[in-house]
Order: C-alpha cells, then structure tokens, then sequence
C-alpha cells in the first residue's frame, strides 16, 4: 500500500488569498467529493461527510506557501489556485488513513479522533443512496488504498491526465505516486465507461446529503444511563474502601468446548440496530441480534460449544468448500429465537455462517455451516432458519422493507405479500419440490431507500442457508456495443427469460451458489419458419470462486415455461463472467419440415463459426444455420474481432 512522506521536491508557489477563496467556492463541491471518497472507507457516512467539508473548509492558503506540482502536460486545463486547494484537501484526507508506528490497531486514526467543524449533533448526515451499480463501484473503491482511489477521482472526475495525477498526489506527500495512478487504473478498467457518470451521482456527492435523526429513545436512555452509572461509580468507590472487600464469592463459569477454544458465550459481538444503514459495508456484518432468546445465555453457550467441538449428539452439515474448525474468535451474534417449536441460534465470524438448531424431544442438534465471506446487499438479504419438505421460514436483513413472494414459472402472476415479524422472521413459504419441475418459488425482497433508492430483487432457495441471488442480463443490441452487465431479474422480460430457465437450476441445489445470472448472448432466426430463438448462458458463481455453466436454447415453445433446451455445460470455468465474456454454443435442431439442421450462436465478438466433423461450413457472422445429419461428431470454434480462436463450451 502506498505511504505517505514528508514532502516532495516542487517548486513553491504562493497564492493569492482573493484567487484561492475564488477556487474554493468553484470547485467546492469536486473538492469535498475528492475529500469524501479518499477518506478511510471504514468510516461512517455521517463521519466521512463531515470530515470531507472539514477538509474542503481548511483548505484556504495560511502563513505557509503550498506546494504543488511543476509544469502539467498538455491538456489539463489551468491548475494554480485550484491545485494547491487540492494538495491541501488530499494531504488532509490522507492523513486520516494514516496510522503511526506503534499506534494500536484497534484504534482509529489519530486525525478521526480529533473534533473538525463542522460539529452536527443529534443528525445523521448520509449522501443519497444510488443504484446496483453505485453499490458495485462503492465495494471496489473500499477495497483499494486512499491514494488509488484519489488518483481515480482525479482522472474519472477531473479528467486529469496520468503525469498530473501523478504530481499531485507527489505534492500531497504520497510515495511512488506513479504506482498510485497505476493501481488506480486497474479501479478503471474494472469500472467500465460509466465511472465519470457514476461518481457524479448522488452516492458519492457529499454535499447533497439527506439528515435524519440519531434514535431519539436510545439517547434518552443513554443520558439515563450516564446518570445511573455515575452513581454506581460513586458506590462502588466506597464499597472499595472499606476495609476486608474482595472478590471472593463471584460466579465462575464452568468451561466448556467453547472456552477451551478461548470462546465466551457472553462476549458475542453485536452490531447497533442501525449501522447497516451508515456503513459502505452492508452484509452480515452489520446484523443486529434479533429474537426473543438473544439473551439466552445457556442455548448460546450450547450453540457455541458445538461449533467449537461438536459432540457426537450434533449432526454437522457444511456447504462444499466450507472449512469446520471453530471460529478464530468469539463470533458475532445474528439472532436467537425458537422458530418452529425449535431454538435458533444463528452466528457469523465474518466469513461463515453457522446455525445451531436444539433438538425437540430427544432429538439430536444441528450445526449447519456455510460460508459467506464477500456478502453484499443482496446475498447477504436472507438467511433459511429452518426448513422442511415443504415449506421453509427466512430471517431477512434489517435493510429489507418490504417481501414478497412469486413462481418464476408463473411469470405473469403478481408478486403475492409475505409476511414478516418485528425481527425478521417471515411466513412459512413454499420450496421447491425435489425432483420435477411443478414450480419454482423465488422471494422478492425491497432495499430500504436509506441505502438503495427503488432496488428489488429475486434470491431463491437451492439448499443453502443463504438464498441464492437471481440476476438477468438481456440481449445485446446490434452490432457490437459494450458488455452489459447484470440486472436485477424483476422486469417482464427477465421474469419470462427465468421461466424457461427455472428448471435448469435442480443441477445447483446444495453447490454452495451465491448468484446464478442467466445471460442472452444471441438471437437467431431459424431457418424454414422454424421462428426466433434466444442463446442463453445462465452461471452459477459458487462462494468459492469457481463457478459452472449451463448452455441453453430457447427455440419456440408452446408455452412461456417450457423448459429451454440444455445444449451445453462446463464446470469450474471463467465463461459467461466478466472474465470470459465470450462464448459460443451449438445444437441439433429439427426443423418444421423435418430436416435436421446444426444451428451455432456466439456472444458479441464474435465474427466467424467454423464447423468441422460430420459437418464443414464457415459462416461470417455470430449464428450459423447449416443441413447436417441427426447424429454424427462435429466440432465447433469461432473467431474473435481480435482474431482470437474460440472453442465451443462442452457439449
């Protein structure tokens, strides 16, 4: 990660007070949202909104001169008074990311602590909230260091060049600034051409803010407490000064697995109620403890013994690739409650979940375990607290404001209400049959507006404890445009696309799926009136990493949910993700005059299909129609507009 230093050799520059306060008031609202997304992602909203107009404010030019950058390469516009504003609001921001040597890591930075005007009491300020892909954007830059993602303002915002990029963050004291732009660069290219318009938006604009209050009961209850604990401190100093007082007779707790594992049920961590909603991190993390039996202290002790050691009386069941040891520290606690007749513990160690469930007359305890390591707002939406052969109960995320429930093979049947409890628990809702296709239940669950304004999603249960999120990504348009990505599968179009794409899923149950996005790459029209098809890729991405896919074909059907026609798949493999973005497939078809034809479709880039095997043919262009026997070995490769070869996915 790159460290700051003490200063760069630049020559000195002095500005003028008059032109300096003329920039600030200008380029204000660039200055703050440069401040706002350089500071520590770790911070609050609240708190980074307040120390980015902080760092705006204190920019203006005191006794001593600013340094900025030498001459700048063409292009770049006029910099002066505008530049050193910007080395002052960098130093500044980056300076709250600085840890010292010997500084405990528990603590924040030494400059977070320190008060800044300006001061807000008793308001949350927050920007507004964006969209999917503002979410997606807000995720990478949390993971980069402060000065990449300054040097990305500067270039996707500003549209500075890389060499004044460079010599900005050189003045603002970072080591190996050229390092920066090239890290940056990366956040840049993952980004795509809508990052200018996406860091414009109101995600990431610190100065349109929406306020809210802080929770009016918990401060009156703090002040109460405050009073309460002043008095005790008071008692307590005097029972200490009288003379023979020990600590004899305290209450000493028996240790168990879990506290040989250096595990107490007492110190589960718990979130506030409300930090989902002022964190750029929204996933299991910032669960609050819910249920009636959260202060159970003996079912949590059990539910901590068994993940710790479990005992031959617990029956263990972990998703594929899920690690089974005991947390590498007391875990955080997620709810507690009996649901169904049974105690529910639910815990979270940052990359697993485990579900303790006590037995019921005699019978024997569960422990499932599932990892859920890089959650976001959606795979992190739901958990399944108990499930039978028909029905299944969910504990949705705080964040949920509203659930329901629809068939993805009833495609124009409404959305139907689902209830869900004070703590989050819902209604018994339908599962999927083993075995055939009769229906497919998927829930729709809304995102609160404090984080994601008018977002509705689908996630489906296939096995695991947390439902498995459904994503569409339609056809292309013509010619050869940029990559889509993903969307949400709650319009018409994706909920028709997923009805004859639903039954393909039975192959994924219990893989340990975070998302599965169906993907139309083609569309043919078929010869001899055979009418117009659809080339789909519907991927599994795994929590894992790797993730399978599955080649469809959605010719004409009698009905809208009619299964598509299943003409390829592959296994731990990169295609149909953002890192194989191209693909190519091929089938038998009959047409309706009873001849057999071999009909091929690729993604986008592609520009030629060959055929060989029991079939020769080369056809320019991204479908290929051509007479072939019903049977017979063939093999299929495409060319790439960069003249790249293309296998066919396994057929």
């Amino acid at each position: 990660m790159p460290t700051l230093r003490r200063g760069r050799t630049a020559p000195r520059t002095r500005i003028a007070t008059d032109r300096a306060e003329a920039a600030l008031v200008e380029q204000y609202t660039a200055l703050v949202r440069l401040a706002y997304l350089t500071l520590p992602a770790a911070l609050s909203r609240h708190r980074r909104v307040l120390m980015a107009h902080a760092a705006a404010q204190r920019a203006l030019p005191g006794a001593r001169p600013a340094r900025v950058p030498g001459p700048r390469a063409a292009g770049d516009g006029p910099g002066g008074a505008e530049d050193a504003l910007r080395v002052r609001v960098l130093r500044a921001a980056l300076a709250a990311a600085h840890r010292p040597s010997g500084w405990p890591a528990v603590l924040p930075p030494p400059r977070t602590l320190l008060p800044r005007l300006p001061v807000v009491w008793g308001l949350r300020l927050f920007p507004r909230a964006g969209g999917a892909e503002e979410i997606a954007l807000g995720q990478a830059l949390a993971g980069a260091s402060a000065p990449a993602r300054a040097a990305f303002v500067l270039r996707r915002v500003d549209g500075f060049s890389a060499a004044r990029t460079a010599g900005l963050l050189g003045a603002a004291g970072v080591a190996a600034p050229e390092d920066v732009v090239r890290e940056a660069a990366g956040l840049d290219a993952g980004a795509g051409p809508a990052a200018e318009a996406l860091l414009r938006s109101q995600e990431f604009d610190a100065c349109s803010v929406q306020t809210r209050p802080t929770d009016l009961v918990r401060r009156t209850r703090r002040r109460r407490l405050a009073w309460a604990v002043g008095a005790l401190a008071v008692i307590t100093a005097a029972v200490l000064t009288v003379p023979g007082g020990d600590s004899a007779g305290r209450p000493v707790v028996r240790p168990g697995a879990a506290a040989a594992a250096g595990l107490d049920a007492a110190r589960l961590s718990h979130a506030a109620p409300d930090e989902w909603a002022d964190t750029s991190r929204v996933d299991f993390t910032v669960w609050p403890a819910r249920g009636g039996r959260a202060g159970d202290g003996a079912l949590l002790a059990r539910a901590l013994d068994s993940w710790a050691a479990p005992s031959d009386a617990v029956t263990v069941t972990t998703t594929p690739g899920t690690p089974v040891d005991a947390p590498p520290r007391t875990p955080q606690l997620l709810f507690a409650g009996d649901v169904d007749g049974r105690g529910v513990v639910l815990l979270n160690d940052g990359d697993r979940l485990a579900r303790y469930t006590d037995p019921v007359g005699g019978g024997r305890a569960t422990l499932d375990l599932a990892r859920v390591d890089d959650a976001d707002v959606t795979t992190a939406a739901a958990v399944v607290l108990s499930r039978g052969p028909r029905v299944a109960r969910y504990l949705t995320a705080p964040w949920i404001t509203e659930a329901t429930r629809r068939d993805l093979l009833r495609p124009d049947t409404p959305a139907r209400p689902l209830h869900v409890s004070g703590d989050g628990v819902t209604d018994a809702v339908p599962v999927a049959p083993a075995g055939g296709c009769a229906r497919r239940p998927v829930l729709q669950l809304r995102s609160s507006s404090r984080i994601v304004e008018h977002h509705a999603f689908l996630v489906a249960d296939l096995g695991g404890l947390s439902p498995v999120h459904l994503t569409y990504t339609p056809l292309p348009g013509h010619g050869t445009p940029p990559p889509r990505q993903p969307r949400e599968a709650t319009s018409s179009q994706a909920l028709l696309a997923w009805a004859r794409t639903a039954c393909g899923l039975e192959p994924w149950h219990g893989g340990a799926v975070r998302a599965v996005n169906a993907w139309d790459y083609a569309e043919q029209q078929l010869p001899e009136g055979g009418g117009h098809a659809v080339w789909s890729c519907a991927r599994a991405s795994t929590w894992r990493g790797p993730g399978d896919v599955a080649l469809l074909l959605r010719a004409p059907a009698s009905s809208v949910t009619a299964p598509a026609r299943i003409v390829g798949r592959a296994e731990n493999t990169a295609a149909c993700s953002r890192f194989g973005q191209h693909v190519v497939a091929s089938a038998r078809w009959k047409s309706p005059k009873g001849h057999w034809y071999l009909v091929a479709a690729g993604s986008r880039a592609v520009t030629r299909i060959s055929v060989s095997g029991a079939v020769d043919s080369v056809r320019p262009g991204r479908t290929l129609a051509v007479r072939a026997p019903e049977r017979g070995a063939v093999r299929v490769t495409a060319r790439l507009d960069n003249g790249e070869r293309l296998p066919e996915v396994d057929s």
